[in-house]
């Protein structure tokens, strides 16, 4: 008989314990599992496909600029650059070696590739070197094999086909700095794509989010590690607005051209829409040796060049205007009727303030002097006299009327105010009372007047047409023309105009005119203009006494700019042109040969009839042009760069 143990058969209170805890275990587990793969199931899928999968974005193509006649001023071009991936490229430094012997690849550079991989995942691509030619490009491709990780690649870079020409005005592209970042409040996420590029100068800045466009997307799949294994999905992104601006590109260069050897501005504009078909700032600098990579020594160089090479004179430099401002405070006396045309002012030198005297820039004075003899010989003591009887807040009036002394709105940065003084304003300014000797010196275009070629060439249309014409640099966006506003009369009255007119078509084509030598010799095409000269210094009595010191005898910085306006044709008014000359000297003798010539390729084309040059210049018109290159067919529209 089996002895038989009396607990075998009954369970403990310890084990239904146990029993119970690991059914709720079970029972806990199974519920979280319900939960996971039911419940929130679609949760845990959007977060494993996450993990999966990432975003990344792609750079529009950057808005093309064209002048007015479809010629590219800038453009995407394709850009041959050669990347290295270290995984797979093993010895890097050996292969390197093996790259430097196809393609120039300078030391600093490979330093700085060795630097930068070893800061990556081994996986990046790192770039190596960019802007390739087409011929180094095949080197590398053919020697495939050779160069491990080694990857030829095309993308886009922004080109300025003009160069210097177009420079000042549609300015270059950059890398996003961190001030660029640190300027927005909510930076566009473009921004952060590696070696993205925005406007830095000109209308690439002014027009950044008209050019930019919109960001494209890429959906990858990467693994564990972060590799990209494939592209799932691909948006493109959306380009950026094609700008056509109202520049003439062939009188842009010819202005730039015929400006060489000064530092200089013309700006050129249609006096009835508006049009500006050329803005040119000499010296120019080369914009495409900006989207490359500048050297040290060559941006030293444009900085430290005391022609300003990186200043857009047109629009931003500020000048006296000299006796182009004449005509400025002759509309301010007559509108006041202070002055009549036949009304004579002797000039017999000087003008006598107390104890002071006022210089004609003819010592020996003009005699008397009407209003239209007065531009024509551009008496000092005629406007010395009309200014301290009109008020200075007259004449800054009808200036501010004239488009000087007001910003223009344009799409550039760093337009000029200029300057038109007043009572008020000196007070504030100076803490110091308007005096009698500052208006004297304001009806000369001196003392604190200060105005740009822009505003000179506002001014010049608005007395050709009578109408407060704005200026005007974008013709079109995306093909669509803009709309031309009308302008509206100036309130003139018409006379008044009329005699200023006839003063400065008598300076050009009167004998006795001070531009008479840079007159348009062809009857239908005849030129209205004023000279000017500006001084830069002071001129003592002890110098006067003893004789004034000529232009080319002072350094170059001490001598006077040179300022000429005109407009043409006299009877049918259609273009205005601004020279000024810095440091030039006589504004008859260097400005207006220079905006005389520009005037007649505007009217004539890239060659204007050799008839229309006076008979002593023709020979010396001649000579120039065997020297020059054949001017160039207009060059056909183009669609560079999409891609």
């Amino acid at each position: 008989m089996s002895s038989r143990n009396p607990t075998q058969g009954r369970m403990t209170r310890r084990g239904l314990l146990l029993l119970g805890a690991q059914l709720s275990l079970i029972a806990g587990l199974g519920y979280r599992v319900r939960q996971l793969q039911v419940e929130e199931a679609d949760r845990y899928r959007m977060l494993a496909e996450e993990n999966r999968m990432n975003i990344r974005l792609l750079a529009p193509g950057r808005g093309l600029i064209f002048d007015r006649n479809g010629v590219p001023l800038a453009e995407n071009r394709q850009n041959y650059r050669v990347v290295m991936i270290r995984e797979q490229a093993g010895d890097v430094e050996a292969v390197l070696d093996r790259l430097a012997r196809l393609i120039p690849l300078p030391e600093d550079r490979r330093e700085r590739v060795l630097r930068e991989i070893r800061q990556r995942s081994a996986f990046v691509p790192v770039t190596v070197t960019e802007h390739l030619s087409w011929e180094e490009i095949s080197r590398v491709a053919s020697n495939a094999p050779a160069l491990p990780g080694v990857l030829p690649e095309v993308g886009l870079t922004r080109h300025y086909p003009k160069g210097t020409a177009s420079a000042h005005l549609v300015g270059y592209v950059g890398p996003v700095s961190e001030r660029d970042l640190a300027a927005q409040e909510s930076p566009d996420p473009l921004l952060q794509i590696p070696d993205f590029q925005i406007g830095k100068t000109g209308i690439e800045v002014r027009l950044e989010g008209e050019l930019r466009g919109s960001a494209g997307a890429s959906q990858i799949e990467v693994n564990a590690l972060g590799r990209v294994m494939r592209e799932l999905d691909r948006r493109e992104g959306v380009p950026g607005q094609d700008l056509h601006l109202t520049i003439d590109g062939g009188i842009q260069e010819y202005a730039l051209r015929r400006m060489d050897g000064q530092s200089a501005a013309s700006v050129v504009m249609d006096v009835n829409s508006g049009e500006i078909l050329a803005s040119a700032s000499a010296p120019s600098f080369d914009p495409n040796a900006f989207v490359f990579g500048i050297s040290f020594d060559n941006w030293n160089t444009l900085l430290n060049d005391p022609y300003r090479p990186l200043s857009n004179k047109a629009v931003s430099g500020a000048y006296p205007p000299g006796s182009t401002f004449k005509m400025v405070v002759a509309l301010a006396a007559i509108e006041a009727g202070l002055v009549t045309p036949d009304e004579t002012v002797y000039c017999p030198g000087h003008y006598q303030l107390g104890d002071r005297r006022f210089h004609c820039w003819r010592s020996g004075g003009h005699g008397h002097m009407n209003l239209r003899d007065s531009l024509k010989q551009s008496c000092d003591v005629y406007y010395y006299d009309v200014a301290r009887r009109v008020g200075v807040d007259a004449i800054t009036q009808m200036a501010n009327r004239l488009g000087v002394g007001v910003r223009h709105d344009l799409p550039l940065p760093a337009i000029s105010e200029g300057l038109t003084p007043t009572r008020e304003w000196k007070q504030r300014r100076y803490n110091e009372a308007w005096l009698v000797g500052d208006t004297i010196n304001v009806g000369i275009g001196q003392g604190f007047m200060l105005a740009s070629p822009l505003q000179l060439a506002v001014m010049t249309a608005r007395l050709a047409t009578g109408r407060a014409v704005e200026p005007r640099l974008i013709r079109a966006r995306n093909g669509v023309p803009e709309p031309i506003p009308g302008a509206p009369d100036l309130g003139i009255p018409r006379a008044a105009l009329e005699q200023v007119r006839v003063g400065m078509h008598a300076v050009v084509n009167d004998r006795r005119g001070t531009a008479y030598r840079s007159r348009i010799a062809d009857p239908e095409v005849e030129m209205a203009g004023k000279t000017g000269t500006s001084q830069v210094r002071i001129i003592t009595p002890e110098e006067r006494a003893r004789g004034v010191f000529r232009n080319e005898d002072l350094p170059w910085n001490r001598r006077d700019h040179a300022l000429f306006v005109c407009y043409a044709p006299f009877d049918n008014p259609r273009y205005a042109v601004a020279t000024v000359v810095e440091h030039g000297g006589g504004g008859s003798a260097v400005a207006a040969p220079i905006a005389r010539d520009i005037l007649m390729r505007t009217l004539y084309g890239p060659v204007p009839p050799l008839a229309a040059y006076p008979p002593d210049e023709r020979q010396e018109i001649e000579r120039r042009r065997a020297e020059e290159p054949a001017p160039e067919a207009p060059a056909a529209p183009t669609q560079t760069g999409r891609a």
